[in-house]
């Protein structure tokens, strides 16, 4: 008998999970923290590492498969989430990780990124905000802020860009969140939350390209400017943010509107965040305006939306339980001869 000692997912420590190739992104990489934070939250979640598997399609951010020490693949552009609801179908047990960015997967790959959202797999989706194109130098990408310069609009981009949130709740996304690069803490309960979902899990992540986009988020991940800019989101509590936690949101009819705390309003006339509730999550997903404006409101971060419903593959699994009762266990090779057959002299 084996007496070697084997090691369980209770006893793996971040280090099991990084790999021994060379980490291969820019100096400053926003990149660098949230790979950090994967294999920090990695062991916590009790998963054996052989169970594991991360996608990725083409970008920088599809460069992580190199360096978590799980089964991944590398693969082609903007099909991580087809390849990976293939995956769940054939091995529903594997917990089944999307590491893709807003170039790779909301340009060419939005297509199958909306009907694995509707679809409902058991996959965690981690899509990378940078709002720049930086694997192939600088280009704009579907993020990219109107009249955005750069070396592919040298005039200024003249697209309207996606919101990715509302995007993945408009596909019937179960879970909708954000988080960002610079700020670990909430990041890691971000990805435990992301984890424990039942259904597909959309995550996006603002990451700062310091390279071909430095800066981009820097209002919201700021010292100085963070606490004003952004609202936390916490279930069954009321939107408070603020230096001074002395500003609110309350809802005027449909219209959210910023109010202070300071002007007779308590925290029982303020909006109270309820992550089960689908028509206000619309609303959030659109505080998504621009912090150069005048009266915008703050940009939201945790949980704007989570509901259950069943798994593409249970479904699946359930079908073809069902259609074994009915025929019994099928035949392929007879399947695939048919039932007509022709002689050729």
């Amino acid at each position: 008998m084996d007496t070697t000692a084997v090691q369980t997912s209770q006893s793996l420590t971040p280090k099991d999970f990084a790999t021994d190739q060379e980490v291969r992104w820019c100096p400053g990489c926003g990149d660098y923290s949230i790979l950090k934070q994967v294999q920090t939250v990695m062991p916590t979640l009790g998963i054996p590492r052989e169970n594991i598997v991360i996608i990725s399609g083409i970008g920088c951010s599809s460069r992580f498969p190199y360096y978590m020490n799980t089964y991944g693949m590398h693969s082609i552009h903007g099909r991580a989430t087809a390849i990976a609801s293939g995956l769940k179908a054939c091995r529903p047990e594997l917990s089944v990780w999307i590491v893709t960015g807003d170039g790779d997967g909301l340009s060419i790959g939005a297509g199958h990124m909306v009907h694995i959202l509707r679809r409902n797999f058991d996959v965690n989706i981690l899509l990378f905000n940078n709002q720049i194109y930086g694997l192939t130098k600088g280009q704009y990408s579907p993020t990219s802020e109107e009249n955005k310069i750069t070396k592919s609009t040298p005039y200024g981009s003249i697209d309207h860009p996606f919101n990715p949130l509302s995007l993945a709740l408009g596909a019937d996304g179960s879970f909708i969140a954000r988080s960002m690069d610079r700020d670990p803490r909430h990041l890691q309960e971000m990805l435990k939350r992301a984890h424990a979902h039942k259904g597909t899990s959309f995550l996006e992540i603002y990451q700062n390209c310091n390279i071909f986009n430095d800066g981009a988020f820097e209002i919201f991940t700021e010292k100085a400017t963070k606490a004003d800019e952004t609202i936390f989101l916490e279930h069954g509590k009321p939107l408070i943010f603020g230096a001074q936690r002395n500003k609110g949101i309350r809802l005027d009819g449909l219209k959210p509107v910023v109010v202070s705390l300071d002007d007779g309003y308590s925290a029982d006339d303020l909006w109270i965040h309820d992550e089960h509730d689908l028509y206000k999550a619309q609303i959030l997903v659109r505080f998504f305006d621009d912090p150069a404006v005048e009266g915008h409101l703050p940009r939201p971060f945790g949980v704007f939306y989570e509901s259950q419903r069943p798994t593409y593959e249970d479904l699946l699994q359930q079908q073809i339980e069902m259609a074994k009762g009915k025929y019994g266990v099928g035949d392929l090779d007879k399947l695939l001869a048919g039932s007509e057959t022709w002689t050729i002299n």
